[in-house]
């Protein structure tokens, strides 16, 4: 009895408590919100994946990250497997207009979603491996073509918006590891060459159209702005307080368009005013804050890739989100951590949450 009390008194010692709290907390209310925008269907789904994401944390937590760091390569070789099987037609569905996704009976898995964490495990591997050197051209080739290989299929399906997901991170971890200036000026240079042939030769219509829409979606309001329009007139029409759950006007009339996935913030402005939103950014802004303290205090810096990754990868997909449905960016299927719904979509960002607390439960010897 002595020893399972100082037992559970070491576990809670080296647990992150805020953490879970807040992962908790945040889930949760995104469950609520989708009770409004989309009904009792979808939150037996996201309650299931809720569950699912939970028993993920507590496998996550009884493997060591530096053991899974060291498994690295199968990741990445499942990684890829899987991204090459979803481009097959009759394995992959199509959905959107993207190839990404294994219709198993009533589940639908997007692979692309689950290998956000493969990625930060074998990104950061790589990274810790080669700290001293992560300034030679040898080394850099090395990490682009890791990212590389995972993007280009990604791109196939396509899907832009995941692929610059993936990118964000590896951008995000490559400066933590002190990446010289010179080659970030030296990149940008190059994106801002590509942008004019991306666009002529790249891009289809559809997605031209989508960035137009940003700056002017009355050109197009029963088209492309659509989605742009309704969500900036539910977000509006929330003021301070809100219209009340379950009682936004967007709901009522079916307005807005994927209100319960990609539009989940407008109906947060909507009903609970920008007290809600107000509350959302905060939440979502302290679990980040607390990952990269986590990784700022982790024993090792395989263990601060991981969370910077983490973090890197919840920041894009909350300003890529919240700016899409405030109008500020285009509308590209990126949902937002905790409260789009999508059972890939939460599993995995609680699986992130996960590899933040393994890193935290490990941060020093643990005794009991």
């Amino acid at each position: 009895m002595f020893n399972d009390s100082n037992r559970l008194r070491g576990v809670l010692r080296n647990m992150d408590i805020p953490l879970v709290f807040l992962t908790v907390i945040t889930a949760l209310f995104g469950i609520l919100m989708i009770s409004s925008a989309g009904g009792t269907r979808y939150v037996i789904i996201q309650s299931a994946a809720f569950f699912i994401g939970i028993c993920g944390i507590v496998a996550l937590m009884i493997l060591d990250y530096e053991y899974l760091a060291q498994i690295s390569l199968y990741l990445y070789a499942a990684s890829v497997l899987l991204l090459i099987l979803v481009l097959i037609p009759g394995l992959g569905a199509v959905r959107n207009g993207a190839r990404s996704w294994f219709v198993l009976g009533p589940v639908n898995f997007q692979p692309a979603e689950v290998i956000k964490i493969a990625f930060i495990i074998t990104f950061a591997k790589q990274l810790s491996e080669n700290d001293s050197t992560i300034n030679q051209p040898k080394t850099l080739l090395k990490l682009l073509a890791h990212l590389g290989i995972l993007c280009v299929l990604i791109l196939l399906q396509p899907d832009f918006g995941t692929a610059s997901v993936f990118i964000c991170i590896a951008l995000v971890m490559l400066f933590t590891a002190k990446i010289s200036w010179k080659y970030v000026a030296g990149g940008a240079a190059v994106v801002a060459a590509a942008c004019p042939l991306l666009w002529f030769f790249v891009l289809q219509d559809y997605q031209k159209s989508r960035i137009i829409s940003v700056f002017n979606p009355e050109q197009d309001p029963m088209g492309t702005g659509y989605h742009v329009i309704q969500s900036k007139i539910a977000v509006g029409s929330g003021k301070i307080f809100g219209t009340g759950l379950y009682k936004g006007s967007s709901q009522v009339n079916n307005l807005l368009p994927e209100r319960h996935t990609d539009f989940i913030y407008s109906v947060v402005c909507e009903e609970l005013g920008m007290i809600g939103a107000v509350l959302v950014i905060l939440l979502l802004t302290l679990i980040i804050l607390r990952c990269i303290y986590i990784g700022m205090n982790a024993r090792n810096s395989l263990g601060t890739y991981i969370c910077t990754g983490v973090a890197a990868m919840l920041i894009f997909q909350v300003f890529e989100n919240i700016g899409m449905c405030l109008g500020l960016f285009p509308v590209t299927g990126i949902t937002l951590p905790f409260f789009s719904y999508g059972g890939s979509s939460l599993v995995t960002t609680m699986l992130a949450i996960g590899l933040v607390l393994n890193v935290r439960y490990r941060c020093r010897m643990i005794n009991f």
